[in-house]
């Protein structure tokens, strides 16, 4: 069977990022914990899945997505500064939420879900970067085709299934207790 459209795969693969020589290990995924997603569902980069189309199990591949191809050039615009007091539940902020280097869900005024890394903590606002941690990186991936097969109908429902509760950043239905924000929070509360 081949890689097409709803096919269930299942990938061993090395991410190296950079050029030649510069190259840095990001991400592997083994044998025993694979990358598994269904084909053609838009849960994985188009140019990754142009890649991978009409691949069969026991396959290896080895290419290259440029910026472009993948998350896009890093822009600076995409650092902001936001007011502290709406990170903040009753005037005091959760440290051990927002940290220098934390990784925050959020969400912009249109719903769409991001996330932002918390840059810089200062007294009046919280400096994210809401570039993806892969923004202007040339992305190398080496690998192998473990399983190709017939998707479940649960499997596909899944996709379809909505993500996280109330709070819009992944956390449970109470976003004060579960996710450490209060309403009026940057990661999506009311």
């Amino acid at each position: 069977m081949k890689i097409s459209t709803n096919k269930f795969v299942s990938l061993s693969y090395d991410l190296n990022v950079g050029e030649d020589e510069e190259r840095e290990l990001m991400e592997r995924a083994t044998d025993e914990t694979p990358l598994e997603f269904i084909f053609g569902t838009n849960s994985m980069l188009e140019a990754f899945e142009k890649n991978l189309d009409g691949m069969a199990e026991g396959d290896t591949f080895d290419f290259v997505l440029t910026p472009d191809e993948a998350y896009g050039e890093y822009d600076d615009d995409a650092i902001v500064d936001l007011p502290r007091d709406i990170f903040e539940q009753d005037g005091v902020l959760n440290e051990e939420v927002i940290f220098e280097g934390n990784t925050v869900p959020m969400m912009d005024t249109n719903g769409n879900r991001l996330n932002g890394s918390v840059v810089e903590v200062k007294e009046d606002v919280i400096k994210m970067d809401f570039n993806h941690p892969l923004a202007g990186e040339t992305l190398n991936f080496s690998g192998k085709v473990l399983v190709v097969r017939e998707s479940t109908p649960e499997e596909i429902a899944a996709l379809f299934a909505p993500q996280g509760g109330g709070c819009g950043c992944g956390c449970g239905d109470d976003e004060e207790e579960s996710c450490g924000c209060g309403s009026g929070c940057g990661c999506g509360g009311h």
